[in-house]
Formats: structure tokens, C-alpha cells, sequence
């Protein structure tokens, strides 16, 4: 990063806020690593490093700050890389690519030498693959320490290291501290405890529209599987071999989120809180995407009331491809109610510890493979693209998750009868989390650019998103939002978009 070292370096010496996350600073006379809005002061000039993540400042030599925590600062931008095979890694590696397997088995499933995939690590980020997944099982254990009272063995296996030995010689290595030492002098205040439950603090970046992310979420929530109460989102979820319950509620004067989940949870409390950062898109630069956006007139006006438009992810994008088929040729609460009884018909029923809990887990591939859908109200053709979605993933034919190729992906969900461009790039924006995915089909983006109430060709759509490059999925989200067109989400659907099998219920 020295061609950029002048530019960052001013960015430190500001302490902007924006700038936290998108780089980290090595001063090279304390042989310490910070985020760019550190208090402490400002290094000279010389005596300062820049790196693109906290793992590469590491492989330099450089130990984590104890006053601004660089483990804390939200997602780092710079971690997509300018390489599509690296962005694909890194999130491959965020689901846990590398717990169990090789740095050769991720590159075969990125279809790259081993080599070349390290090559390319070093080139973008400055830190290997093994780097990178070893940072990531760190900082969540330290986070562990910090925010929870669990017993060192357990932080030690929810963080994923295989021994308490390894994780007591790596933590004193990363912070020069033995775990006992770091909770002792590092232990953050409090959140209210709940019986049976962690509570875990996810930062992100300010501003954040949570109440635009909470009414998106709560018009499609699965009766029996999601809700959304008191400014509060639950939801079942399948954790550790069990069934389980979390919450998610948002606290803005600290510009974070927090997470309540069983205290049973060990093996997978890491996926779950990835899986939260993703449904929520804690990982966005709002102020970055405004920026770019506000270009456009037709999107000024809603970018300036709404800076902090999030778009929406997916617990599970197996989950949210069910969704994006039951919701084509519906509206918003028909897809929503139909979700419902197919929960309660086919999903796992559950204990909600109380009446007005989730009582359902989502159905699983498996189970819906050979269901008779059109039990639930489905026409013959949906039911059968469904039980076809399910039995592909089911079979390993057609693998639905955050890291895995979108245009494949893509390829795979068009390729099964009944499955139109707008379903697949419906959960390519939402289920693989890209943030350039844009749906040129769609009705209310096409209303919302209307001109004199003339509506465009997908095509002409498309032109127009051009210049959003690369964050068109947070300019669908404005135009869904940002307007009198964009605020009828429920509309129908242009003859042409039913016969192609496209969906209107985002």
C-alpha cells in the first residue's frame, strides 16, 4: 500500500471516522498496529507502515493496539481485493473453508493452483490464506474474551483452534498477553444478560437505516421461522446439531448491533455471527456508497434522506432461493403467508421456550426434494421448480452459499424450469451478498425510472445503473425505497416478466 501511504497518512492524521476499517497503521518504534482513528498520537510519518488488514499487518511483525482494538473496527473493504479468485477466498475462508482442509483444497475449489492462489494473497492483501483464516479465528476469540464469561476451553474450540495449548501460544504471541491476562485488562462493560445466552457486540459503520432494514425484513419474515417485534429481529436457526433461537437488535449511539445466542452454541458460534453480518450487511462503507451514489439525480434525493440503506442479506441463500420462487407472480404477504405453511408443513417443529416464539426450522433441502408442495397452494410449475432446487442442492449439484461463484450460481438457478434472470439475480444480490447485482427486470425499478410515466426496456434500465458501479444493489434498494414508484413493492408484474419466470416479490 506505499503508493497510497500519503493519502492514508493524511487520513490518519484526521482520525475520520469513514476511514476506520479500510486500512491499519504500523508504527515501526513501538512495533504496534492501529485503526486510523486511534487516539493515541500521531506517529511521524516515517516511522509509519500501512496495510490493507489486520492479518498483514500481523505477518509484519506488528502487535494489535490496545486502546482503538483493531479486531474491532468493522469490516475492512480492502480485504475484496481487486481480484475476483481473492474476494471469492476470503469469503470461502469466512464460512470456514480453511477449519478442516487445505490451502490446495480451497484453490480446487476455486479452480486455481495452490501457488497461484498464494501468489495472489500476497499481491492484495500482503498475507497468505493460512494468515488471514488464523487472524480471523484470533480476533473472534479475543472478541470471545472480551464480551462473554465462557471458560477458556470453549472460547478456545469456538474460535476454531484444535487445542487449548495452540490458542494459549497464539493469543500471547498476537498481544503479548496470556487469555487470562487479556480479560482481565481488556473486559469491555456489560450487556444486560439473558438466561441461557451470549451477548456478542457487532460494530458497523455509521449511519445505519435500521428501521428501512427492520421493515424489509419484517414484510417477508417466515411466520414460524423469523419475526421482527419491538424493533427486535429473531429467528430459528440450526446451530451446533440443534435447534436454537437468536436476536438481533440494534444500538446506534454505539454504532453496533448485538446478538444474543445460546450459550450451547460452540462449534458453529462463529458461522452464526458471520451469517449476522451478512443479513444485516454490517460490512458496508455507507458513506463511501453515498458518495458515489448521490451522482445520479435520480437518486440524489433519496440518497441524502436515506445514507444508511443497507441491503438485506440472507441467513441462508438455499433459504431465500425457496423464497424468491414461492414469491414470482405473488405480492409481498401472499409469498410470505405461502412461506409460512410451507414451514409449518415441511420444516422441523421446535420449542420456542414461550407462545410467541419461532416454532419452526426453514425446511431443508432435503425434505423438500421429494415433498408434495402443492399441498401448501402452489401452482404445479412452481412446486416443481422448488422440488428441483431442492434435490440439486441436496445432491451437491448446485451449491448455494455466500462464497461460491455467482455467475455459476447463476447459470445453475436458470438452468431449472420455472426459475427466470430475476429470481437468480434476486439471490445473487441478497443470498451471495454482491453488491453490484442489479435487476433490470424488475417492476419497481423500472417504475422508479420512469420517464413522464414511460416506462424503460430492462436494457435501458441497465444503462442507466452504469455509472452506479459498483453498489447498483444499494441503487435498486433506494429506488425500492426512495420514492412514490419505489415505495409500491408490491406491484404487478409486465406480461414479459411473467413469462420469463421473473419475481416481483423482493
Amino acid at each position: 500500500m506505499d503508493e497510497n501511504g500519503e493519502r492514508f497518512y493524511a487520513a490518519l492524521a484526521s482520525r475520520d471516522a469513514r476511514f476506520d476499517g479500510t486500512f491499519f497503521t504500523g508504527v515501526t518504534t513501538t512495533g504496534i498496529y492501529c485503526r486510523p482513528v486511534c487516539p493515541a498520537p500521531t506517529p511521524r510519518r516515517k516511522n509509519v507502515e500501512f496495510f490493507a488488514c489486520a492479518a498483514a499487518a500481523e505477518r509484519a511483525g506488528f502487535r494489535p493496539c490496545r486502546r482503538c482494538r483493531p479486531e474491532t473496527a468493522p469490516g475492512t473493504p480492502a480485504w475484496t481485493g481487486t481480484s475476483v479468485t481473492v474476494s471469492r477466498a476470503l469469503r470461502l475462508i469466512s464460512e470456514g473453508a480453511l477449519n478442516d482442509a487445505s490451502v490446495d483444497d480451497l484453490a480446487d475449489r476455486l479452480g486455481v493452483g495452490g501457488r497461484h492462489l498464494r501468489r495472489l494473497f500476497d499481491r492484495h492483501l500482503g498475507a497468505s490464506p493460512v494468515a488471514i483464516a488464523q487472524s480471523r479465528r484470533i480476533h473472534f476469540a479475543r472478541k470471545l474474551l472480551d464480551e462473554t464469561d465462557l471458560p477458556m476451553r470453549e472460547v478456545a474450540y469456538a474460535a476454531g483452534f484444535q487445542s487449548i495449548k495452540r490458542f494459549n501460544t497464539v493469543i500471547r504471541s498476537t498481544f503479548g498477553r496470556t487469555p487470562t491476562e487479556l480479560r482481565k485488562k481488556t473486559r469491555s462493560a456489560p450487556v444486560p444478560p439473558k438466561d441461557g445466552c451470549v451477548i456478542l457486540k457487532l460494530p458497523y459503520r455509521a449511519p445505519y437505516d435500521w428501521d428501512a432494514m427492520l421493515d424489509y425484513l419484517g414484510e417477508r419474515a417466515t411466520p414460524g421461522v423469523e419475526q421482527v417485534v419491538d424493533g427486535m429481529y429473531r429467528r430459528s436457526a440450526f446451530l451446533d446439531d440443534r435447534p436454537t433461537f437468536i436476536e438481533v437488535r440494534n444500538e446506534p449511539k454505539e454504532s453496533r448491533i448485538h446478538l444474543w445466542i445460546s450459550r450451547a452454541v460452540r462449534r458453529d458460534l462463529m458461522d452464526a455471527v458471520e451469517r449476522v453480518r451478512r443479513v444485516f450487511d454490517l460490512g458496508a462503507d455507507p458513506m463511501q456508497i453515498a458518495q458515489h451514489l448521490r451522482r445520479d439525480p435520480r437518486l440524489r434525493r433519496s440518497v441524502q434522506r436515506r445514507p444508511g440503506i443497507r441491503v438485506p442479506g440472507a441467513w441462508d441463500p438455499f433459504e431465500l432461493s425457496v423464497r424468491a420462487i414461492l414469491g414470482q407472480q405473488v405480492s409481498v404477504k401472499g409469498a410470505t403467508t405461502l412461506a409460512g405453511r410451507l414451514a409449518e408443513a415441511f420444516g422441523r417443529p421446535i420449542d420456542s421456550g414461550g407462545p410467541d416464539g419461532p416454532t419452526h426450522l426453514f425446511p431443508e433441502a432435503a425434505a423438500l426434494a421429494d415433498a408434495d408442495i402443492r399441498a401448501v397452494g402452489l401452482p404445479r410449475s412452481r412446486a416443481a421448480a422448488i422440488r428441483e432446487l431442492a434435490r440439486r442442492v441436496r445432491d451437491g449439484e448446485l451449491p448455494l452459499s455466500w462464497g461460491e461463484c455467482a455467475v455459476e450460481t447463476h447459470e445453475g438457478l436458470v438452468s431449472i424450469p420455472g426459475v427466470g434472470e430475476w429470481t437468480a439475480q434476486y439471490v445473487a444480490m441478497r443470498g451471495l451478498g454482491q453488491p453490484d447485482m442489479f435487476l433490470p427486470g424488475d417492476l419497481g425499478v423500472r417504475k422508479a425510472l420512469a420517464d413522464n410515466g414511460k416506462l424503460p426496456t430492462p436494457r435501458q434500465a441497465a444503462a442507466v445503473a452504469e455509472t452506479w458501479r459498483p453498489w447498483r444493489a444499494y441503487g435498486v434498494l433506494h429506488l425500492w425505497m426512495g420514492g412514490e414508484s419505489g415505495r409500491a413493492r408490491g406491484a404487478g408484474r409486465s406480461r414479459a416478466t411473467a413469462r420469463n419466470g421473473r419475481g416481483k416479490s423482493r
